[in-house]
């Protein structure tokens, strides 16, 4: 194998990302009841936000709360992405 040649390496995921996490009743709204990985919430909670263009036009990093997000943002009308994965986390059990 030459130098240049780089093995491909498998990283298994962080076993805490892939442990199934059960939604409240108000992210339920949103992603479902059924107990499932940060990952896949987080992949359906992105999927929602784009389909109800909730990503703030001016600044793509801040998402506008409709309704069902007001409960999960703790009443804000808009918050970052990064601080939205923290109010989603006070949201899993």
């Amino acid at each position: 194998m030459k130098e240049t040649e780089k093995k491909a390496v498998k990283k298994s995921p962080n076993p805490a990302f892939m442990k199934a996490m059960k939604p409240s009743a108000a992210l339920a709204k949103i992603v479902g009841s059924e107990p499932m990985p940060r990952t896949e919430i987080t992949r359906k909670l992105w999927e929602y936000i784009k389909k109800n263009n909730l990503q703030d036009a001016q600044n793509k990093r801040n998402i506008n709360a409709n309704e069902d997000l007001l409960a999960i943002f703790d009443g804000k009308n808009q918050v970052s992405m990064f601080e939205m994965t923290k109010l989603v986390n006070k949201h899993l059990s």
